[in-house]
């Protein structure tokens, strides 16, 4: 380091910035240097107060080009001293946010410092402004590992080159194609590119080449397509996987019956949407002298597929079945999930039952769990039992008169169990949710929300119930499982929502700084039928955890529940596929030693995979809905519609009308003041006359327009 310093002064001139350059970097690069200010550092070198400017620039220089970082306390060194690792999540204006190991909110990345990152790179980011009041500031200093190396977008032609428009929302920059890497693409047709050079300076963009072509983005669904490819999404299965399928026979035999119980005797229905075709969980109810015997009977799907076979391991990498707009992407075969598997009126299935045994007060005194032989009576939907149990609709009276008692003794218990469920604190969230209808060119030509009624929610009862039950059978034999847990909010996010809240003269209790579901509760029961329900309720539901897969049982928060698993849905979900496994293991005396240690090792892999494919196929279902929303919405621009705020931004406000729908109205169209945005609030509120906007707030808006390749609606103030 003396060495160094002896050197540097006679550089400390204009025209030696180069060298300054690279003095700086040896320098700091030594093994004894210590990271410290840009004062301290220009006092080590002596460098005279009238050139400190120069040294500046140059440690800014570097500091751009990643071989310097300064940190939130201003101290200049290596990057690697300050640096923290995490995943950057990009933002269609250009900036991102990295969520880092270690902390809990995560850190505002502005466009000049994303340094080419794309959404979903891993990232090292160092913090150079930390903040109380929001979020903290810093610098992507280096990419460890880029997460796009395939991009799907809209192909834009050039005489001597070309670009892509990600269709992913959150990569705000183009792909550059350069010439006769375009695969014969023209203008507007959606490609696949491989990216085959990342950007690492501001203004530079990523280089690709186009690997194939799926059609023209207005041909008929090309726009699906695009979508699965972009989330890389399954679509075939492989030969592998369709021979093991073809093997399988398509009617339960006789031998497989035998050691079962047979429950064939039972009168037992199905209860789901008109449109589904794997029906995995049936039900039955039989009056009993202290109350009520429930089954709920889920098809055996471990029976078909053995683990370690190509089923099982297509299975686990698919993770779950993926529900979009105008398709199904299964995670079993369709002969299994649509045909031995799915519990078929009149067919013999076999099952695995949770046989509940409930007082007159719904409480549970006992409980068995058996693999079963069912046959179910009838195949109902959602729509005709509710038209029985609340409408007493004749015609389906007449029709199902056998199943009359059995559906009104179903909303008796589901009621109960409701009940209870509610007195210990569980939450209930009740927002719309979308249902599109479309045409057979994929077209959409209705949305409307999906309405929850009384048979959805028997059915959701008696699921929740069962599945709480085997969660709390399998803690107790101490076995190695997969629990479905849903964590405590985050201590720092319930205090803001009280604060907040609490200007609506609103309360929650939180002794020793923790929140209780039943305080949750009780607040979404203050506001009900409020001016604010809906302003409180996205904020409070904002301010939860999202609920994962773990071998570690620690409850799940929303419901209230200390036990909590997936047992119901082996068809399409693959933790209650793995879980159906262990049990039946454990019913046989199967689980000795060996097998206890190989789930042991096999079942956190499992938990993270299961929860990462969860979040996957989540985002993909959205972005679906949110394409056909824009196409919908396309028809009635210039239309006026009454909608509510749904979200503030330091951009605008979105508004929901009653369709489900969603758009924003920028903040440039809010002509008649200048707005600023109050995050503690979630409020735009105009500097001259104070008018403000705000999350729930009624509001009448028109359609602006509508933009398919970024899937935005805009709206504008009537």
């Amino acid at each position: 380091m003396k060495k160094i310093k002896q050197t540097i002064e006679p550089i400390l001139e204009p025209q030696e910035q180069e060298r300054r350059r690279a003095m700086l970097l040896e320098l700091v690069n030594e093994a004894s240097y210590v990271p410290m200010k840009l004062k301290e550092l220009a006092m080590l070198l002596d460098v005279p107060r009238e050139l400190r400017g120069d040294l500046k620039a140059a440690v800014d220089s570097l500091v751009e080009e990643g071989k310097l970082a300064i940190s939130a306390k201003g101290k200049i060194g290596k990057p690697e001293y300050f640096a923290l690792t995490g995943i950057f999540s990009g933002h269609p204006k250009g900036f991102g946010f990295v969520a880092a190991e270690g902390r809990e909110e995560d850190i505002f990345i502005p466009e000049e410092k994303v340094r080419g990152a794309l959404d979903g790179d891993r990232v090292q980011v160092v913090v150079e402004e930390e903040a109380s009041a929001r979020r903290a500031q810093g610098r992507i200093v280096r990419i460890l590992k880029h997460a796009n190396e395939t991009v799907v977008g809209v192909y834009q032609k050039s005489p001597r080159f070309g670009f892509v428009i990600p269709d992913n929302p959150k990569i705000s920059t183009d792909i550059f194609i350069p010439q006769g890497c375009g695969a014969g693409a023209v203008t507007g047709h959606k490609v696949t590119v491989r990216i085959r050079g990342f950007a690492d300076e501001p203004r530079k963009k990523p280089e690709g080449v186009v690997t194939g072509i799926l059609g023209h983005m207005d041909d008929p669904g090309v726009d699906i397509l695009s979508l699965i490819r972009a989330y890389g999404l399954p679509e075939e299965f492989p030969g592998a996987v369709e021979e093991e399928t073809e093997d399988i026979p398509s009617d339960v035999q006789e031998e497989e019956i035998k050691g079962r119980l047979d429950l064939r005797g039972l009168l037992t229905v199905t209860i789901d949407g008109e449109e589904a075709k794997d029906l995995d969980d049936a039900i039955t109810l039989e009056q009993t002298a202290g109350g009520w015997r429930l089954g709920v009977h889920i098809a055996d799907v471990t029976h078909y597929v053995k683990e370690n076979s190509p089923l099982d391991e297509e299975a686990l990498r698919r993770g779950t079945s993926i529900y979009l707009t105008d398709r199904v992407i299964p995670m079993l075969p369709h002969r299994l999930s649509n045909g031995i598997c799915s519990l078929n009126q009149g067919e013999d299935r076999l099952a695995l039952s949770c046989l509940l045994d409930l007082d007159g007060k719904g409480a549970v005194m006992g409980h068995e769990i058996a693999e079963t032989v069912i046959r179910v009576d009838r195949r109902m939907t959602y729509t005709a039992v509710e038209a029985i149990v609340t409408e007493h609709d004749p015609k389906l009276c007449g029709e199902y008169a056998e199943c009359i008692s059995l559906f009104e003794h179903m909303k008796e218990v589901a009621a109960l169990l409701r009940e209870r469920r509610m007195s210990r604190g569980s939450i209930d969230f009740d927002f719309p949710e979308s249902r599109i209808i479309l045409d057979g060119m994929g077209r959409p030509l209705e949305i409307r929300p999906r309405e929850r009624n009384t048979a959805t929610r028997i059915i959701e009862e008696f699921m929740l119930l069962a599945n709480e039950t085997v969660a709390e059978d399998s803690f107790w034999q101490e076995i190695p499982f997969l629990y479905r847990i849903h964590e405590k909010p985050e201590t720092e996010k319930m205090k803001r929502l009280a604060t907040f809240i609490h200007n609506f003269g609103c309360s929650i209790r939180m002794p020793g700084g923790e929140a209780h579901p039943k305080e949750v509760q009780k607040l979404l029961s203050q506001i009900e039928g409020k001016p604010e329900e809906a302003l409180i309720g996205r904020l409070t539901l904002r301010s939860m955890r999202q609920a994962k897969y773990t071998t570690q049982n620690i409850g799940h928060f929303g419901l209230a529940a200390r036990y909590y698993t997936h047992f119901t849905s082996p068809i399409r979900r693959y933790p209650d596929l793995q879980i159906h496994r262990i049990i039946k293991e454990s019913l046989r005396g199967g689980l000795n030693e060996a097998r206890l240690a190989h789930y042991t090792d096999l079942l956190p892999g499992v938990a993270a995979a299961c929860s990462a494919l969860e979040r996957r196929a989540e985002e993909a279902e959205r972005e679906t809905d949110k394409l056909k929303k824009v196409q919908y919405m396309e028809q009635f621009i210039g239309r006026e519609f009454d909608g509510v705020i749904s979200g503030v931004v330091g951009w605008g406000f979105y508004v929901e009308l009653a369709n489900t729908v969603e758009g924003l109205v920028h903040i440039h169209e809010l002509k008649d003041d200048y707005y600023l945005f109050d995050e503690a609030r979630y409020e735009l509120i105009g500097e001259l006359h104070r008018k403000t906007y705000k999350l729930g707030q009624r509001i009448r808006v028109r359609v602006a327009g509508c933009d398919r390749v970024a899937k935005t609606i805009d709206f504008i103030l009537t």
